[in-house]
């Protein structure tokens, strides 16, 4: 059976056949799922659908793309957020350089990625990240707030083998989603070769970056057998077998 350890089921994208959805994965043998928030709407949203839906865990956090609205305020509410049975894990969070080059708009974001990533040590919470032409601070923060203390994933995992194998020393995992199916992404697939099976969770990023057969089209929990299948051909395992791993790396990446 497959975890899906990154979407966004509670999307609007979602709404008019999100039961559909659902039974679609179910039926492609996915059947345990995290949704995240980015910020906090969107994380009680997610925790909503949590409480409704059966093998749905959920997500708090606030994302770089609203790190300029982060305050003591919003502190607060994220921590009243956390305390709630459904939700294991600090996300979505991390950096991201793609859209905004300022680096005053960096160092906001830095700022608000360290705040939460001290949330997350102190209430034991691991952490799923965001990482957008940003794993040098990404990686350079997470060592200097010693974050592999709560631990968690690096979320939609794109860099070098050497930025791979330094998450995973820091205490990592590396999520591995649709992307990695990209023809351009052969670095990408040879970093996760090299890495290896024990450090990788399976993640959808549902409805962003389906893999490759599904380009185009929203992405959905169901097309994670595909990126499965993708990652146990890669890694010459029987799909069975990579199943299993990925779950166990998942329950143990998120303390479950």
């Amino acid at each position: 059976m497959l975890f899906d350890s990154h979407a966004h089921l509670h999307d609007a994208k979602f709404r008019k056949d999100r039961a559909d959805v659902f039974a679609r994965a179910r039926e492609a043998g996915v059947t345990r799922f995290l949704t995240l928030g980015d910020n906090l709407r969107a994380s009680r949203e997610a925790i909503a659908l949590a409480e409704t839906e059966d093998g749905v865990l959920a997500a708090a956090g606030i994302h770089p793309s609203a790190a300029a609205g982060w305050d003591e305020d919003t502190a607060r509410l994220l921590e009243q957020l956390l305390a709630h049975p459904k939700v294991p894990v600090l996300g979505e969070i991390g950096l991201d350089y793609y859209w905004d080059k300022e680096p005053a708009t960096h160092k906001r974001q830095q700022d608000c990625f360290r705040q939460q990533l001290r949330i997350a040590k102190r209430l034991g919470k691991p952490v799923s990240i965001h990482s957008r032409e940003s794993n040098a601070d990404v990686l350079r923060i997470l060592a200097e707030e010693q974050a592999g203390e709560p631990g968690g994933v690096l979320h939609c995992f794109i860099g070098s083998y050497e930025e791979a194998r330094r998450g995973v020393d820091l205490g990592f995992h590396l999520g591995v989603g649709g992307i990695s199916t990209y023809p351009k992404l052969g670095d990408l697939r040879e970093a996760l070769s090299r890495i290896g099976p024990e450090h990788l969770l399976l993640e959808t990023d549902s409805p962003y970056l389906p893999p490759q057969p599904r380009r185009g089209r929203r992405n959905e929990p169901a097309y994670l057998r595909q990126t499965a299948e993708a990652l146990a051909d890669l890694l010459s395992l029987p799909l069975e077998e990579m199943a299993q791993i990925a779950t166990r790396n998942t329950e143990r990446a998120f303390r479950l």
